[in-house]
């Protein structure tokens, strides 16, 4: 069976990039509200019909289904925002109008009625209002006519080299389909990015040649296909910034800096660098302040490029990123990981293909 897909919510195409790798999988149709992480994904994967738009607005839906449609899309794909799933929000569920998204997300999936959709969205969804929101969900998919299986996947699982645990809900209308079981052993920071370690502060180019051979097997199947090494371009960090990190050993943190340097950051992973030979934390959105978390280089003066973060995402070299900074680590950081996103794939084709 071949799946042809929606991809709502789409980003800068993380989840499509990896359900790509399997070659049952194309995506015809995104959509996404945010203008430059749609322009990133058109140029990425420009056999896909990208719409620029708000969901909620009547005419973007409806054209949203008609291409939907007219290109046979039988699978959607998807992580609404649920700004609303909270202890107040109990009382109307999904008819709270700030869970508006998730809402037309399902009507979607209701109008189209694809052989199988996936939701993936954070953790604390399953535990919120102890689990209140996550059976309403539950049950709505079913009054659909749908079988649905649900859990939290760990991408570290999957060969990302980043523990990144997310909530994933894997809906069929003609089968149950559980969720993937973890593959392989685990990838290290030093298996994506090592190859990389030669930036200093405000150094690097946009569109750059590789200076190393690559140095893990990780490191080959990322530059497989790339001529030319992208968006690795280091923060230009502040004089002050780069004196805090000379203090901090490789692999350590802010413990070894004096107390009058420390600053107000009251989180312990302030001033983190990581580990070279553990996986990553959660990228975030913010992963080019030397002050915002674990991640900084394990043994450089500087936080990591969009490149590394990019790695550490497991999106592949050829993987080009467009924007200016704020809106490149926007789109790596709200990613869904091209290799997680794979396994999801290869586990649902393997319940259709027997």
């Amino acid at each position: 069976m071949k799946f042809k897909i929606l991809d709502l919510f789409c980003g800068a195409g993380g989840f499509s990039w990896g359900v790509h790798k399997n070659r049952n999988f194309t995506t015809v149709i995104a959509l996404d509200y945010n203008a430059r992480a749609a322009d990133t994904f058109k140029r990425n994967m420009p056999a896909a019909t990208v719409i620029v738009g708000d969901i909620t607005f009547p005419d973007v839906k409806r054209r949203v289904v008609a291409e939907s449609k007219s290109q046979g899309v039988n699978m959607i794909i998807g992580g609404p925002p649920c700004q609303g799933f909270s202890l107040k929000g109990k009382k109307l569920g999904l008819a709270d109008p700030r869970n508006f998204l998730f809402r037309e997300y399902l009507n979607i999936v209701d109008e189209l009625q694809p052989e199988v959709f996936i939701i993936e969205n954070v953790k604390a969804l399953l535990s919120t209002s102890a689990g209140w929101f996550k059976q309403e969900i539950v049950n709505t998919i079913a009054e659909m006519g749908y079988f649905v299986e649900y859990g939290v996947i760990n991408a570290s699982d999957f060969g990302v080299p980043q523990a990144r645990e997310r909530a994933i809900f894997i809906c069929s209308r003609s089968r149950h389909i559980t969720l993937p079981r973890p593959v392989g052993k685990q990838t290290t920071v030093r298996d994506a990015i090592s190859d990389l370690a030669y930036l200093n502060s405000g150094e690097g180019d946009e569109t750059q040649t590789y200076r190393t051979e690559p140095q893990s097997d990780y490191q080959k199947t990322m530059r497989d296909g790339s001529i030319e090494l992208y968006n690795h371009v280091a923060s230009k960090h502040k004089p002050i910034a780069i004196e805090k990190l000379k203090l901090i050993p490789p692999e350590k943190g802010k413990e070894f800096l004096p107390p009058e340097m420390v600053g107000r950051q009251k989180f312990k992973t302030t001033w983190g660098r990581l580990v070279w030979d553990e996986q990553s934390p959660t990228i975030d959105t913010r992963f080019d302040a030397a002050s915002n978390g674990r991640n900084n280089h394990p043994e450089l003066h500087r936080s990591i490029t969009p490149r590394e973060a990019a790695r550490i995402q497991s999106f592949d070299d050829s993987f080009r990123f467009f924007g200016s900074k704020v809106y490149i680590r926007q789109q790596i950081g709200n990613a869904v990981p091209p290799l997680m996103a794979k396994a999801i794939a290869d586990q649902i084709y393997s319940f259709y293909k027997s």
